[in-house]
Parts: C-alpha cells; sequence; structure tokens
C-alpha cells in the first residue's frame, strides 16, 4: 500500500467540481475522435483530399496523442498536474476553432496534430488530479462515473457526428464542442485550488523524450501502414529496438521520464499495465469486424448495424459505475479479471458467428463485451492509480493511456494481416464472403486466446499483491 498523499492545499478543491470537470473532459474527447471519423467523407468531398490523406486525419491524431502522453504526464508531475491541464485545454480550444476555418486538408491535418497534443495533456493529467482530491475509498466510484461518460462519448459520437454533418455541416461538430470545453477551462481556473507537482525539482528527461517519441513515432507508423508499405515490418522492428534502448537509458539516467523501478518492483503497477495492453489488443479490432460482419454478412444498413453496435458501449457506461463502487469495497484486480473473463467468453462465443446466426446472440456477444469492458477498465485503472506513489500519479496515468492507445493499433493490425492474407486488396464481396467468415474466425481465434493469456496476467497481479 503506498503512503497517502499529504494535506496540502490542494484538499481545499472540491471534489464535485473536479468530477464535473474531468467527466467534461474525458466525455469530448472520444466523441471527437468518433465523430470525426463518421464525418470524413464529407471533410474529404469538400477539400478534395485522397483516401491517404483522410487516413493521415485519424492516424496523425493517434500518433500525436502517444508520442505526447507519457511525457507530458512527467512533465505535469514536476511543473504542476494543473498546470499541464490548463495548457491541454487552451490548445485543444485553439485547435478545435482553428480545424473548421481550415484551408486545406494539410492545414486540417495539422490542426489535428496539435490537438492531438492537446489531448494528450489533458489525459495524462485528469486521472491524475483526480486522484489527487478522491480519497482511495471513494476512487473507484469517482473513476467509474468518468470511464461511464468515455463510452457515452463513444456511443454517441457517430450518431449525433452524423445528424450534425448532415443537417448543420461538419464544422459545427467542432463549435459544438466550444462551449463545453470553456466550462471546463473557467471551472479549472475558479474552482480548482492549489497544484499538484509530487516531482517538484526533478530534471525533466529530454534525452529520454527524443529517442522516446522517435521510437514510439517509427512503430506507429509501421502498424498503422502495415498492409500498405513494403518496409512496414522492418519499421516495426525498429521501432521496438528503439523502445529497447529507450528503457536502457532510462536505467541510467538520475531523473528518468518513467522510473524503471516502477515496472521491475511494482508488479501491480507492471501487470496492470501489461493486462491493459493485451485487453485492448483483443478486443478493440471487434468493432472493426462487426461492421464489416453486420453490413456485408447480415445484410444491414449502416445506419442498422450503428444502431446495433451502440449496444456495447452503452452496456458500458452503466456497468463503469458499479464496477467502481465494487472496487473501492473489494480488490480491484478481482474485478478487473472478471471484466477480461467476460472479454474473452464474448470474443469466443464470437468466434464462431455465421451468416445464419440469430440477432439476439449477436447482442449476448456485444453486452458480454460491454461488462467485460465496463468490470475491467474503472478497477484496472484504480489498481493502477493506486500502486504508485503521490509523485507518479502523472506518469502513472499517461502511461496507462499510452497502453490502451496501443493495445487498439496492435488489435486493428492483427485483422489487417489476417483479412490481407485472405482477401488481399479485394473489397468484400457476395463471392468472397466465405474468405471473409474465415479472416474474421481466425482474428476472433487470436482475439480469445490473447485475452486467456491476459487474464492470467490479470490474476497474477493479485498473487503479487498477497505476497506483497
Amino acid at each position: 500500500m503506498i503512503p497517502p498523499s499529504p494535506k496540502t492545499p490542494n484538499a481545499d478543491s472540491s471534489p464535485g467540481a473536479v468530477l464535473f470537470i474531468v467527466t467534461t473532459v474525458q466525455f469530448l474527447t472520444p466523441f471527437m475522435s468518433s465523430s470525426v471519423g463518421i464525418a470524413l467523407p464529407v471533410i474529404g468531398r469538400e477539400f478534395n483530399a485522397s483516401a491517404t490523406q483522410l487516413g493521415l486525419i485519424q492516424m496523425m491524431y493517434i500518433l500525436a496523442v502517444s508520442v505526447t502522453m507519457l511525457p507530458a504526464g512527467r512533465f505535469a508531475d514536476i511543473h504542476g498536474r494543473k498546470r499541464i491541464f490548463i495548457a491541454g485545454t487552451v490548445i485543444t480550444i485553439l485547435t478545435t476553432l482553428a480545424i473548421p476555418i481550415s484551408t486545406g486538408i494539410r492545414t486540417f491535418i495539422l490542426f489535428r496534430i496539435f490537438q492531438g497534443i492537446g489531448g494528450a495533456m489533458i489525459t495524462a493529467t485528469s486521472f491524475a488530479i483526480l486522484t489527487s482530491v478522491f480519497p482511495e475509498s471513494k476512487r473507484g466510484k469517482a473513476m467509474g462515473i468518468i470511464v461511464a461518460f468515455v463510452y457515452l462519448g463513444l456511443a454517441t459520437g457517430p450518431t449525433l457526428g452524423g445528424i450534425i454533418a448532415t443537417h448543420m455541416g461538419w464544422r459545427w461538430i467542432f463549435y459544438f464542442m466550444v462551449p463545453f470545453q470553456i466550462t471546463a477551462l473557467v471551472l479549472t481556473l475558479t474552482r480548482l485550488c492549489g497544484e499538484w507537482a509530487d516531482s517538484k525539482g526533478d530534471a525533466f528527461d529530454w534525452q529520454g523524450t527524443i529517442v522516446f517519441a522517435l521510437a514510439l513515432s517509427i512503430l506507429i507508423t509501421g502498424m498503422t501502414q502495415i498492409n500498405k508499405m513494403p518496409w512496414a515490418w522492418p519499421m516495426i522492428m525498429a521501432g521496438l529496438l528503439g523502445l529497447g534502448l529507450f528503457f536502457q537509458l532510462q536505467k541510467k539516467t538520475e531523473h528518468p521520464l518513467i522510473d524503471v523501478q516502477l515496472l521491475t518492483g511494482n508488479p501491480t503497477f507492471t501487470l496492470s499495465n501489461v493486462a491493459t495492453l493485451i485487453n485492448y489488443a483483443a478486443s478493440f479490432g471487434i468493432i472493426f469486424l462487426f461492421s464489416l460482419y453486420l453490413q456485408y454478412t447480415k445484410g444491414f444498413s449502416a445506419q442498422t448495424a450503428g444502431i446495433i453496435m451502440m449496444v456495447q458501449p452503452l452496456t458500458q457506461a452503466l456497468v463503469s459505475p458499479l464496477a467502481g463502487r465494487l472496487a473501492d469495497r473489494y480488490p480491484a484486480t478481482w474485478i478487473a479479471t472478471l471484466g477480461m473473463a467476460s472479454c474473452t467468453l464474448g470474443l469466443f462465443i464470437a468466434s464462431f458467428l455465421v451468416n445464419t446466426t440469430p440477432l439476439s446472440l449477436i447482442l449476448t456477444i456485444l453486452v458480454l463485451l460491454g461488462v467485460g469492458f465496463g468490470f475491467f477498465s474503472t478497477p484496472n485503472m484504480t489498481a493502477i492509480m493506486s500502486s504508485v506513489q503521490p509523485r507518479y500519479y502523472g506518469t502513472a496515468s499517461s502511461l496507462v493511456g499510452t497502453m490502451r492507445t496501443q493495445g487498439m493499433l496492435v488489435s486493428m493490425a492483427i485483422v489487417t494481416v489476417i483479412i490481407n492474407h485472405y482477401l488481399g486488396d479485394q473489397a468484400v464481396t457476395p463471392e468472397n464472403m466465405n474468405d471473409f467468415m474465415k479472416s474474421m474466425q481466425l482474428s476472433l481465434w487470436v482475439y480469445t486466446a490473447m485475452g486467456v493469456v491476459g487474464i492470467l496476467f490479470s490474476m497474477g497481479r493479485e498473487v503479487g499483491r498477497i505476497k506483497q
């Protein structure tokens, strides 16, 4: 058990205000990402953008978030989490206002990069601030509420984004965000008292940051282009070697970007982050697979398929607060392991889907996945934040965010390689439907196996906790 954070002027901050601020920004980030994705065809037509350029809108945002998050968390631990949170919010507001007045697709992509940087600064600090304000006995409940709104943002983004883009134009997707962002900023400035800088006085590791950013950029570029560039696999290997070099440098640095002792001497922290990576790697790709399956195999329209798939994030939103309350009463690692087991069961059942599978079974699978994600995410985050000292809150929060993003990329890389093996560059058609179903089945088998491994890692941290 870690020592409690000392009483400081920060303790005067209103927990309710902090919860509202963090909930607002955590809802807007996934809402914006998912709503922009649904508006890409409209944006592409207006700017006469190629498919590659439209892909860069999402890829460069993900890259900016991934590369910035860990350095931002460490910088916040040293110089103040509130300060970095405010800076990230200001950057996000400015870029949200700038994107609608983009003069072309290149400036659009550039603004999305800066928007990703702002989003990373917010994500890296928001959970750290929440952990600093809420006592451990109430932390799970608060995180459950926040995670519920994250999933609510994911669920409502495509629907509301599509409505806004259709009836008001894609620019209003961004304008819609600004009042909420400004409200969060004003509340932060007026209701968030004091500052959190538990590592104040430490030097910031600029060398490690540069190596980390280059290695992760190469790795992500390779993973996102795995089916498009002949040198994607060499880039992936180079990125992994670069991350290996980064960790070697961290061992020799007095004030590293991430203290290696956190990974080698804290099994709960390490295994929880590994569980995060595996869970998202094993589950995220099913969104893509089900989108194709429902439309091509089952013959549903895009709108109907979207409504069906909303069952999963809505279930997650409903379950997350309950999972948070349970994590306050029982070991969080137990709850998270049950969640991962539910995800794995859903993936296993999904691997037997055929073209005649009834809708009731499809909905059951989505509910199992929703319950699993809901019971995993909140307790897992609670376990991570409760396993480190206050001086590492920013680093811990940002590292789990990085693991989540990388897990999503790994998941998409797996399904991309498998589908390419069966279909090559062909679109899904009635003629090659059997090949698509084979690729989907193999992908889900791989995901199920990864889920089993994830359960073992999740159980392992509880064994380590008992031994400690």
